[in-house]
């Protein structure tokens, strides 16, 4: 069978949905090693009824958390990543900020959805959002219940991974985007007989030509131990003009005399809440790379 070219749309554990020339196709992985995640573009033979994928091409971008002892995949290709949140269930910051982190970190442009803006405790979420959205992060605010109009500009001409906690009507969100979303899940998870699945894996939906969603499920925590201190540090954009001018070259950034980090905070140039963070996760970083 000759070789062909596809995206992975839908990744239910170890079987797949591949976007093709002729259509979508149910597949699996050759072999135990190959990690494949939605989003990604990938080599495949046709088997049977479905298709073997043998091969992921080369990656421009891969979202991804961890911990100390595991690394999951969550998105593959993608240029835009959306963090979904809402005043009711309340949000976590620090959760939403590992997220923009992550993101950083691949290069990957970011955007903060405030859903359900109709509740009365919505003025209060925006205000928590201002520390993001004052160093530069973009806010739509919406309700997907009503009228999704306000999102689709910034969609336009992205591929968007959607997160966000549980209960945030990220849900709400893609059936409003995308009417048939419901059935597409139904229909691929019969497909590859492994049940609906409706919160245990990642979809591609197509908008236009240029431009894609993909929906991820609800999370809790987002872990960001791949992330070196160079690398974590980097990921706040507001630090990186005062990265390198450091009295030390191996500051830690806590309490060193010249540290233009805490000048910075002291300037008022620098959030002393973001400062707190990085220090935080560093910590955290450290203290589980001593147990391994």
């Amino acid at each position: 069978m000759t070789v062909q070219h596809g995206r992975v749309v839908a990744a239910f554990s170890r079987r797949f949905i591949v976007e093709t020339e002729n259509g979508d196709l149910p597949c699996q992985v050759k072999g135990r090693h190959l990690r494949v995640v939605c989003g990604d573009r990938v080599e495949f033979r046709h088997d049977g009824d479905g298709g073997v994928i043998e091969t992921v091409l080369p990656r421009t971008s891969l979202l991804y958390r961890s911990d100390a002892f595991k690394t999951k995949a969550i998105a593959a290709n993608v240029t835009q990543l959306a963090v979904v949140v809402a005043a009711r269930p309340s949000f976590s910051m620090e959760l939403v900020q590992r997220c923009l982190l992550a993101a950083e970190d691949q290069n990957i442009a970011s955007l903060l959805i405030l859903n359900k803006a109709d509740l009365p405790e919505t003025p209060a979420a925006r205000e928590r959002l201002n520390l993001l959205t004052r160093i530069g992060y973009p806010l739509v605010m919406l309700s997907a219940l009503s009228d999704i109009t306000p999102l689709r500009p910034a969609l336009h001409g992205h591929t968007t991974l959607l997160i966000g906690q549980s209960g945030m009507g990220k849900s709400t969100l893609i059936n409003a985007l995308f009417p048939g979303a419901d059935v597409v899940t139904a229909e691929y998870s019969e497909a590859l007989d492994s049940g609906r699945h409706t919160t245990t894996h990642t979809r591609l939906h197509r908008l236009d030509a240029d431009s894609a969603v993909i929906d991820s499920p609800g999370l809790q925590e987002f872990a960001l131990q791949h992330l070196n201190a160079h690398a974590l540090a980097h990921a706040f954009v507001e630090f990186r003009p005062y990265l390198g001018q450091c009295r030390f070259r191996d500051c830690q950034h806590e309490h060193e005399p010249g540290c233009r980090l805490i000048e910075a905070v002291t300037a008022g140039d620098v959030s002393l809440a973001r400062l707190q963070l990085f220090q935080t996760l560093r910590r955290l970083q450290h203290n589980a790379s001593q147990r391994l």
